[in-house]
């Protein structure tokens, strides 16, 4: 009886762990979280973002920290499989600085899990 009750409660609790997390589309700029945590608290993080090379990102201890996407005045990390199409994205994209995507996933704390990453054009002043 006691196992089938932890069962039950193990059961609705990752229920609602997979109910906290919240659907999104967030429009922003990608940078690895090596540079973006250097960054992060700076008044023009979002100008950092915005202008953040290609080059940067892809090297090695960049690549290797992961990525973030920065929207609406934060930085949300990648998981691992969002991690993966963003090298697939920079190495395929033309541009060499200021990669704008779109990115839609769940988020739970300060983590996106990515459903899918595209490249955006980058906004206009």
């Amino acid at each position: 009886m006691i196992r089938k009750s932890m069962v039950i409660v193990s059961m609705l609790l990752l229920a609602s762990i997979a109910l906290a997390a919240e659907n999104v589309k967030l429009n922003g700029y990608i940078i690895d979280n090596m540079c973006g945590g250097m960054h992060a608290k700076d008044a023009n993080a979002e100008e950092v973002v915005k202008h953040h090379k290609k080059s940067c990102a892809l090297m090695d201890g960049c690549k290797e920290s992961g990525y973030a996407v920065f929207a609406n005045g934060k930085l949300y990390k990648l998981d691992e499989g969002g991690n993966q199409k963003v090298v697939e994205l920079l190495k395929k994209s033309k541009s060499e600085r200021g990669f704008a995507v779109q990115v839609e996933g769940s988020v739970e704390g300060d983590t996106i899990t990515v459903s899918s990453i595209s490249e955006t054009a980058p906004e206009k002043k």
